[in-house]
């Protein structure tokens, strides 16, 4: 009977010896679940490993472990065509490098080239005599395509009108080397700021960050954010198109009215009031006009009334939550009157009209005039200027018949009286030449006093003294 016993209990201590290795991993290998790669380009593996407390005095630190990458099953016995990459070997089917420090545990490994046949699942393994071990839990999938992924668009809070904000553009950036470029596409000016960063798995990516200040016109406007890779002599794009949701108050008030203007006095009129805001308008409030003063009549979208003999003037406001917008105040218009209205309306613009007319006129006959007098002075003074004395310019239009004047220290002093045309400067005019041009031309007559051989001369600064006497159509 105790043979047995003993036979069970050894059993049962094998078994709790089973049990308690049961789960435990013998190696503890870090990396990434998946990884997207583009064709033609490298992929970038980080990867780390630790070893388990039961066989750390198996491992040899002085000693650089080898790293074995498995493809598909971390099972390779009979298969081992499923080791990709061993760096203790020269040659591998798969062209890369382990870039981490392997003494301190980091496994980081590059491959080149990649192409489609390179996606599939990989296991990690180490080998350092005498430990050897596969981390067969942990893997990362490798998935190689020809065109790159979204980039990943966020908003950073909430998109307000007139309130700066910034939209992060981030993208995988799965061959460090070889990083992608990312530009955007926005409605409005914007800054950019790019930066490589890293994942909390370890791997890259590239972040732009870009800032501006929305507007109620960029609502539902679309952005882009583009990323472009560099591949071998080409590059290869993807891109992420947004439409943006900004938040502003009720923007374009205005009111309609039903049936349209001219309204009778009695009838029921409809106004109603619309708005562009976004969140949508919340409230809408009716005001009446009156001398100045604003009246709350009403609330509501639409607003009805009888119309009575004034009409009236109304006005509309909209409210969300970011604010309000008034419409423009609203004149109801009563049948019979907007003729008066227009009427006045051609009465006053054809009063304008013709006082611009009068006054253009006016001006003119002033400015001819002025330029008339203004000539006459000119000719008076070049006549001075010549040495010509007004009494000789009076001698020399004396009358026919009537003798020379003698010398002037033969003859008394004596005041001589004589035409002078301001207009043309010709031979006195008999009294009937002058009679008979006087509907074509006005002649003008200016009395000088010759004292002597000299003629006292008029004060150019005084209009009527030099026109004492001015003869018009014959007449003194």
């Amino acid at each position: 009977m105790a043979c047995p016993e003993n036979m069970l209990f050894l059993i049962g201590l094998f078994m709790s010896g089973v049990l308690a290795c049961f789960g435990e991993r013998d190696l503890n290998a870090t990396m990434p679940d998946k990884l997207d790669v583009l064709t033609g380009s490298c992929v970038q593996i980080p990867c780390s490993f630790d070893i388990p407390d039961r066989h750390r005095d198996q491992f040899n630190s002085a000693i650089l472990p080898s790293g074995v990458w498995i493809k598909g099953s971390p099972y390779f016995g009979g298969r081992p065509d499923r080791v990709i990459f061993n760096s203790s070997e020269m040659v591998n089917r798969y062209q890369g490098k382990i870039t981490g420090n392997m003494s301190q545990k980091n496994c980081t490994t590059v491959f080149f080239n990649v192409t489609t046949n390179y996606t599939d699942k990989y296991y990690f393994r180490i080998e350092n005599q005498p430990f050897l071990a596969t981390d067969t839990e942990k893997s990362v999938n490798i998935v190689v395509s020809d065109l790159p992924s979204s980039p990943i668009l966020t908003v950073s809070g909430e998109v307000k009108e007139e309130t700066p904000v910034s939209l992060n553009c981030s993208a995988v950036a799965p061959c460090p080397e070889h990083s992608p470029e990312l530009t955007w596409t926005l409605p409005t000016q914007f800054t950019t700021e790019n930066q490589l960063q890293e994942n909390p798995d370890q791997t890259k990516s590239v972040l732009s960050t870009v800032t501006f200040t929305p507007s109620y016109h960029h609502h539902e406007k679309n952005i882009t954010c583009t990323a472009v890779y560099p591949v071998g002599t080409s590059n290869k794009r993807a891109e992420h198109n947004m439409m943006l949701n900004v938040s502003f108050s009720p923007k374009d008030t205005s009111v309609s009215i039903s049936p349209a203007h001219p309204v009778s006095v009695g009838s029921c009129v409809n106004l109603t009031c619309s708005s562009t805001a976004n969140p949508p308008v919340t409230t809408f409030t009716w005001f009446q006009i009156s001398e100045g003063n604003s009246t709350q009549v009403a609330s509501g979208q639409s607003y009805t009334l009888n119309v009575t003999v004034d009409g009236g003037q109304y006005v509309c406001e909209a409210r969300n939550s970011h604010g309000c917008g008034k419409s423009n105040e609203v004149q109801l218009a009563i049948k019979g009157q907007e003729e008066t209205v227009n009427t006045m309306v051609s009465g006053v613009a054809a009063g304008t009209l013709g006082a611009l007319l009068l006054i253009s006129l006016i001006s003119l006959f002033v400015w001819r005039r002025n330029s008339r007098l203004h000539d006459g002075l000119e000719r008076t003074d070049n006549s001075q200027g010549q040495n010509s004395p007004v009494g000789t310019v009076c001698a020399n239009q004396a009358t026919a018949g009537e003798e020379p004047e003698k010398p002037a220290e033969d003859q008394p002093e004596e005041i001589h009286y004589g035409d002078i045309d301001f207009s043309k400067r010709q031979t006195k005019e008999t009294p009937a030449a002058a009679q008979d041009r006087v509907q074509g031309q006005e002649s003008e007559y200016a009395e000088v006093n010759v004292t002597g051989s000299r003629a006292q001369e008029p004060p150019l600064n005084n209009l009527d003294g030099l026109y004492a006497q001015v003869n018009k159509t014959g007449e003194c």
